[in-house]
């Protein structure tokens, strides 16, 4: 097991070397972009830029350079070409960077001049908390409606709640947002139109969660339940479960010692991928109710796609959500020795 778990991390690792270099190479092939602010703030950024080894600066133009990229004059009167380096100069300066300062770099465009790990270290905690308070509310309530359905299987009970995980299923999730929106803080205000700032009162502040909350909890929840259901059907159906009943077993205690258990192998997995997964950001979400999360730093990270992206920032973001999705897959296989003791990834035959 030991052995299994150090080749994924490994694997994890290469793979997640190959994506954000090819995202690096593509980004970097298109044309670069200014940062904002003033003159000394872009000379300011240009100068770590330099520093860090992704820009060249001269004193006179150096037509064999190209074109240079902005041309300003410091207090002293001194003029400042910068030139960009070459895509693979810049690819392996990074590299370094990381490797040997873990300096991914700063902002151009969201916040000019500040660290990139900083910005994303800002944003994510209020990324995990809807996220860790979706799962809370959504995981007891879809496990307990998808468990209700399956024993009551063809009747009305279940026929009530399957109608509802279609509907609810289908129903895109900003439709879900905009009616939430329109119905709960337009027109009967029971709720903040926008995420609260951070003056705002410790009572906005929890009510600003209700929205969000809502909004991911109602698929999630419908998501849970249709999975239990199935699963827990399939296994109550099986030959296993009928031989435990003969052997004297009540219908309680064959399901929850032995259906239960059996239909958790393959729901456990996607319950740990579904959460971990949350916590890189609802785009959709985030960038409607105003929260300043992992997914509206994402968009914000690539302005108009042409030159106005914030580099840095955006491939900070890229790696967090490879890297969540990456460590979701890992702790998906895990999860299943867990679960079963028979299944062991990396045992010999």
């Amino acid at each position: 097991m030991r052995r299994y778990v150090l080749k994924r991390i490994i694997l994890i690792l290469i793979t997640a070397l190959i994506i954000l270099s090819l995202t690096f190479i593509l980004i970097k092939l298109l044309p670069p972009g200014k940062p904002a602010g003033t003159d000394d703030q872009r000379l300011a950024f240009y100068l770590k830029q330099v520093g860090l080894g992704y820009m060249i600066d001269f004193d006179i133009e150096m037509p064999q350079y190209g074109t240079p990229l902005e041309i300003l004059k410091d207090g002293a009167g001194r003029l400042h070409y910068f030139y960009v380096r070459p895509v693979m100069e810049q690819y392996f300066v990074w590299i370094k960077n990381i490797v040997t300062k873990w300096d991914w770099g700063t902002s151009t465009i969201v916040a000019v001049n500040q660290s990139c790990m900083l910005i994303i270290a800002e944003r994510l905690p209020v990324t995990i908390s809807i996220n860790l308070i979706v799962s809370a509310i959504a995981v007891p309530i879809g496990f307990g409606l998808g468990i209700w359905a399956a024993l009551k299987k063809n009747k009305l009970t279940d026929h009530i709640i399957s109608t509802i995980i279609v509907l609810f299923v289908s129903i895109p999730s900003f439709i879900v947002i905009v009616f939430l929106l329109v119905l709960f803080a337009y027109k009967g205000k029971f709720v903040p139109t926008q995420w609260p700032s951070m003056q705002a009162t410790p009572k906005e502040k929890a009510l600003g969660y209700i929205i969000p909350v809502v909004s991911l909890s109602a698929g999630t929840i419908c998501a849970y339940a249709r999975w239990v259901r199935a699963e827990l059907t399939e296994v109550m159906a099986s030959e296993f479960l009928l031989l435990a009943r003969t052997k004297g077993l009540t219908r309680t205690q064959s399901i929850v010692r032995h259906a239960l258990r059996n239909s958790l192998v393959p729901i456990f997995p996607m319950l740990i991928g579904e959460i971990i997964g949350a916590l890189s950001g609802s785009m959709v979400l985030e960038q409607l109710y105003g929260i300043p999360g992992i997914g509206t730093l994402y968009i914000k990270a690539l302005g108009d796609l042409k030159s106005n992206i914030d580099f840095n920032l955006l491939m900070v973001d890229m790696a967090l959500v490879t890297m969540i999705g990456l460590a979701a897959g890992l702790l998906v296989d895990l999860s299943y020795g867990f679960i079963d003791p028979r299944i062991r990834m990396g045992a010999k035959k």
